[in-house]
């Protein structure tokens, strides 16, 4: 009788965005577990941000990691044929059994690649294990390491690509209290003149690489203009000016009504 294939799961370790004490205890126990390493490029033989981040952290690459190309493009034709390749290269990987473990910059459930990867894989094998290991995520150590406070109380926040242009980021400052602006280096000319017409440069920081060895806190942001910034920057926006609507609290309108009754019975 033929015994039904075994597969390895597949898990996406969040690795931070550059620390790697921000290594959870977690993915730290997976990358030591024996299980495969897969890690993302962006051309074949090229250097990996993710895996420069455990490499810091003192663990030796295994000799068998595997990388995975995910080219820089928007042409459709080669992103689909790139996924596709990974993906089968993944499920023949977990055929063997073995569990594979994913390296992912930040958090994995962020703007990141492993969840695409994770869904055309459960395509080709619908009943595969995954397990996705929450991480630090860019913004959020970068609001650490600059002295932001993202939101408060009632406070609002976003977080955006800034490839959406300025028009949507204008729109999006009157709607919340904070803007998270990831990848921003292709619009950062035009980001810091529409902060200097609104009056926010004082009230933005753009950082880079945050968590990095090479990590840059810039609070004086109009003096980028014009300057070429490391493609894993961003920018964090407050408008201490929004104005608010009126939030519906719905216990404290309950605990008013309660009150009132109370006071009619006595």
């Amino acid at each position: 009788m033929t015994q039904p294939k075994t597969y390895g799961k597949l898990i996406g370790a969040s690795l931070g965005p550059g620390d790697p004490e921000l290594i959870t205890r977690r993915a730290w126990a997976v990358l030591q577990s024996g299980a495969r390493w897969l890690y993302p490029v962006k051309k074949a033989e090229e250097s990996s941000y993710a895996l420069s981040i455990v490499a810091r952290g003192g663990i030796a690459v295994p000799a068998d990691a595997v990388e995975l190309v995910f080219p820089m493009t928007r042409d459709a034709g080669i992103l689909a044929k790139a996924w596709a390749r990974a993906a089968q290269q993944t499920v023949e990987l977990l055929s063997e059994g073995r569990d594979l473990v994913f390296l992912v910059e930040g958090d994995a459930s962020t703007f990141a690649t492993f969840g695409h990867l994770a869904r055309v894989v459960r395509e080709l094998l619908p009943d595969i294990e995954v397990e996705t290991i929450p991480g630090v995520s860019s913004f959020a150590a970068a609001a650490a390491s600059s002295g932001v406070t993202l939101a408060e109380e009632d406070e609002t926040f976003a977080i955006i690509p800034a490839a959406y242009g300025v028009e949507v980021i204008n729109h999006l400052l009157d709607e919340f209290d904070t803007l998270a602006l990831l990848k921003v280096k292709p619009l950062v000319d035009e980001v810091i003149d529409l902060l200097a017409a609104r009056d926010l440069l004082a009230t933005s920081v753009f950082i880079e690489k945050v968590g990095s060895p090479d990590e840059r806190i810039v609070r004086d942001v109009a003096s980028l203009k014009g300057e070429k910034v490391n493609y894993l920057s961003l920018m964090l926006v407050q408008n201490p000016k929004r104005i608010r609507g009126e939030l519906r609290r719905g216990c404290r309108k309950r605990k008013e009504a309660a009150d009132a009754s109370a006071a009619v019975a006595a």
